[in-house]
């Protein structure tokens, strides 16, 4: 079964960038870390980390099809700063992968316990919408 596991974090100009650089360091190790066990254990899938919001923008078509873009919001409350995509053998996988990658080191080594969500991917719509 394939996973979604995302990580939301805290407000644009808070958070990661501010922190002193060795506390930053060790946490980039943590993540390169647990990327290498999830591709060494065959479970990854894809995992990337995301630009700030203060460089998104939200798209939608108009009603000539081209694209009328929205944004940037850097007044964000949370954002998504990453995810993961695995490929486990049971729901109880996922969150134990979720719940390991919350406890990434932040100031002085402390565990952030950041909110990780974990989405199953479908394949295909479930059968009771066909």
């Amino acid at each position: 079964m394939k996973y979604m596991m995302m990580m939301n974090t805290m407000k644009v100009g808070q958070g990661v960038p501010a922190w002193p650089k060795k506390d930053l360091q060790a946490h980039i190790a943590f993540m390169r870390k647990f990327a290498k066990e999830l591709a060494e254990s065959g479970e990854l899938v894809a995992a990337e980390g995301l630009a700030f919001p203060d460089q998104a923008k939200l798209v939608r078509a108009g009603k000539d099809g081209l694209p009328i873009t929205d944004g940037v919001f850097p007044e964000s409350k949370e954002f998504l700063a990453g995810y993961w995509i695995v490929d486990v053998d049971s729901p109880e996988r996922a969150y134990a992968l979720a719940a390991r990658v919350s406890a990434a080191p932040g100031i002085g080594g402390e565990p952030l316990n950041m909110p990780i969500e974990v989405r199953q991917v479908m394949s295909a719509p479930p059968p009771e919408m066909l």
